[in-house]
């Protein structure tokens, strides 16, 4: 074999070596990044109860206000609340599933004059914004407000935040699973997204609060 014909060898030598591991890479890649994902989504899943929770003692209230959106555990939980007499009256918020709430409520003991349903919000803000003149009217003082656990931080929050001359205690529906059993379910992925929509609701709400005083100000000059 003549140097010319060896170097032309030792190039498709080469050539073949790179195409495999570009072969492999194409692989492997994806691999790796569905692990490191994976592994991300665990350990937010794995976190969720510490960083998007907030359970407060039981107390005597004005009211229970239980947010639509995850219907069963929530009416379950407003309804043993009101059964242990926490409070005289309950408002459902919610366009979804209020009215499945409200009768899942009667089903389980809760007197149906007790309770009141708010069903054209389509969000927590508007749960609060469109909660707060019934609130008002019935001169509540104290609520406690009832929704899934992983969404208890931003609901408390915004309503906090939508109706400061109330004290809001948070007493959520409980995790029904394992954070290892969530992330085969769907629940995991709704989890997954509240660490999105939490920085996005207390930075739409400093933004909104911001243009209010901006407002206020030129009104008043």
């Amino acid at each position: 074999m003549s140097r010319s014909e060896g170097t032309v060898v030792r190039q498709k030598e080469r050539r073949w070596i790179v195409t495999r591991r570009a072969r492999a890479l194409l692989w492997v890649l994806p691999l790796l990044f569905v692990s490191v994902s994976f592994c991300v989504y665990l350990a937010a899943l794995a976190g969720a109860d510490r960083l998007l929770s907030v359970r407060d003692p039981v107390a005597k209230a004005d009211i229970i206000v239980v947010l639509g959106g995850d219907g069963p555990p929530r009416a379950a939980r407003a309804a043993a609340l009101w059964n242990e007499g926490v409070a005289p009256r309950v408002l459902v918020s919610g366009d979804g599933d209020c009215n499945y709430i409200r009768r899942a409520m009667i089903e389980r003991g809760v007197d149906g004059d007790a309770i009141e349903v708010e069903c054209l919000s389509r969000n927590t803000r508007e749960n609060a914004a469109f909660s707060g003149p019934i609130l008002k009217r019935h001169n509540v003082r104290e609520a406690v407000l009832v929704t899934s656990w992983f969404h208890s931080r931003r609901a408390l929050a915004t309503f906090a935040a939508s109706s400061s001359d109330i004290r809001w205690m948070s007493v959520p529906a409980e995790p029904p699973m394992s954070s290892l059993a969530l992330a085969f379910d769907t629940l995991g992925i709704q989890i997954f997204k509240e660490y999105i929509k939490l920085p996005w609701y207390d930075l739409s709400s400093f933004v909104l609060a911001l243009m209010d005083q901006t407002t206020a100000a030129r009104e008043g000059s």
